[in-house]
């Protein structure tokens, strides 16, 4: 049995998929698998897998549902994972070279019962790492602590031990909301252990305008307020988390629950004095977004 599943949601991208194909091809150590959950696309993405799976050239399995949205398609694939590591290589991004061998020497040399996995850097196409390295001092740390405390402000690369993405999984989100973020389950996961850090690049990434989820995030908004909230509560209730962090995440939770129309706000949050405090800032945020939604 392979020791990693790379494995990687897509929906509509068999125009991407070739490239993240060719670098897991190139990788110079092969201890790995890939999973390819098609999200109910409608191109060729089907026809493509097949015929690299009838390639061997690594090993591959597909796996075609109905289209449910991100965080739908990390649910089917951490309920289909075997291997001990996983990591997420979206359709539009792939690995360098070298990604596997880096990973699993790091966790065969370091990684313990103790840790969640690792965390490693996103690189841009030009080669640069995404918002920076990490701190030189930093060898250990929480998922939660990375953006919360201003560590590393941007996109990074997690793998996970799969017995706690099994465990953590699945994610429920709402009827007829998409873009519910699988960040929640890193969260979940980070309440009780933190990850490794590797200051060395595990993936590249190469944003698609018009369709990628972090570029669209106002009408995220929009379209799946509950969601959005779900992980404002959940963030609140970190045990890592503190008042300055809250007082950003009760804006946000006060403004999506103007969108969502959820008059039970207040007592669905987990921090309902802060909340009430901060009605009026999350009022003028909402009026924000609706202006940089109509723009």
């Amino acid at each position: 049995m392979k020791t990693l599943t790379v494995f990687t949601p897509a929906f509509n991208r068999a125009h991407t998929l070739v490239r993240t194909y060719e670098s897991l091809c190139r990788q110079t150590c092969q201890d790995f698998c890939w999973l390819v959950v098609d999200d109910g696309s409608t191109d060729n993405t089907r026809q493509l897998v097949e015929g690299w799976i009838e390639e061997g050239r690594i090993p591959v399995r597909y796996i075609y549902k109905e289209n449910g949205g991100l965080h739908t398609a990390y649910n089917t694939a951490y309920a289909n994972i075997d291997t001990e590591l996983n990591m997420c290589v979206d359709s539009d991004d792939f690995l360098p070279d070298d990604a596997v061998d880096v990973i699993l020497k790091e966790w065969r040399e370091r990684g313990s019962e103790n840790y969640a996995g690792l965390i490693g850097l996103d690189y841009s196409l030009d080669n640069q790492p995404i918002g920076g390295l990490f701190p030189e001092t930093l060898t250990e740390t929480h998922v939660f602590d990375l953006r919360a405390r201003k560590i590393h402000d941007y996109d990074c690369k997690p793998v996970y031990r799969s017995d706690l993405t099994r465990k953590f999984s699945p994610m429920i989100g709402f009827p007829g909301e998409k873009n519910f973020n699988p960040h929640y389950i890193a969260i979940e996961i980070d309440r009780y252990l933190p990850v490794l850090v590797v200051n060395k690049n595990f993936c590249f990434v190469d944003y698609q305008v018009g369709d990628s989820m972090s570029r669209n995030i106002v009408n995220q908004y929009f379209n799946s307020p509950r969601s959005f909230c779900k992980s404002r509560i959940q963030e609140m209730s970190h045990p890592r988390t503190f008042l300055c962090n809250n007082i950003r995440l009760a804006t946000h939770y006060v403004a999506e629950s103007i969108i969502a129309r959820n008059a039970g706000f207040l007592r669905e949050s987990p921090c309902k004095l802060l909340t009430l405090l901060c009605v009026p800032a999350g009022v003028a945020l909402y009026f924000y977004l609706l202006t940089k939604r109509r723009k």
